[in-house]
């Protein structure tokens, strides 16, 4: 990489993490076409790509342990499959065509995100700190589905997890969010290490690690300070944003 291309890379790492940290995302869709034009062969860069959003949601992850918004129970029970099925998926991923699985996954996020901005007041099941009214086996089986796909295409998906989080488990959204990013933490050391054999490029991981972590420490410490709507209409945008995204890059 020259200078102007270290610089843009950087920035754009950056701006995905603030984005990503304040919405309990790692959107490592969103940064995967800066990562492959930089990277030194595409499965290297989606190697990269993955620890990259494992870095940055570590993070962020931090930041909300020590605001308490992260439930160690249904981390407890969603982390063990979202690897499991990251790890499957990634065994299955010569078997189906990628194309087709982003579209999917776009045309989905689409839905969740139109769905939030047009219903963000819409309460979850559960607002005190116990949670015995999570539903757990939603969270099982969305973890070991979002981690099946994630591991098909090359990507964490947590913007996939948080409706499930959201919708299906009952998760009320600031501890969506710190829940959301600890289980990607897993999902990326998981993804990284399934690109291991086909190779990893380290020095544009550390690079973009480097870039991301102060963007998602910034983004994660703004989480607090919107209201509840807020943060739900900000869930809402990403999704479409990440959506969209997804779904273009699989249609080119």
């Amino acid at each position: 990489m020259d200078a102007l291309e270290l610089t843009a890379f950087c920035a754009w790492c950056f701006a995905v993490a603030l984005a990503g940290g304040v919405v309990g995302l790692v959107l490592g869709n969103i940064r995967l076409p800066a990562v492959l034009l930089v990277a030194s062969h595409p499965a290297a860069g989606a190697g990269a790509n993955i620890g990259i959003s494992g870095v940055a949601a570590l993070a962020a992850a931090i930041v909300h342990v020590r605001a308490g918004r992260i439930n160690w129970r249904l981390f407890a029970w969603m982390a063990p499959p979202s690897m499991v099925g990251a790890v499957a998926g990634g065994y299955l991923s010569g078997v189906l065509p990628d194309e087709a699985l982003l579209v999917v996954i776009g045309a989905v996020l689409l839905y969740f995100g139109v769905d939030l901005l047009r219903r963000p007041a819409r309460p979850p099941r559960r607002n005190g700190p116990a949670g015995e009214d999570l539903d757990i086996r939603a969270a099982v089986l969305t973890g070991a589905a979002v981690g099946v796909l994630g591991g098909l295409v090359g990507l964490i998906l947590g913007a996939l997890r948080m409706p499930a989080l959201l919708r299906y488990v009952g998760e009320a959204p600031a501890r969506a969010v710190g829940t959301n990013l600890a289980v990607g933490v897993c999902v990326g050391i998981a993804g990284v290490i399934g690109h291991t054999p086909d190779g990893v490029d380290w020095d544009l991981l550390a690079i973009g690690s480097a870039a991301s972590v102060p963007g998602a420490l910034l983004g994660a410490r703004l989480t607090g300070r919107l209201s509840e709507v807020q943060l739900l209409r900000a869930i809402g945008a990403m999704l479409v944003v990440a959506g969209a995204t997804t779904a273009v890059q699989a249609l080119l």
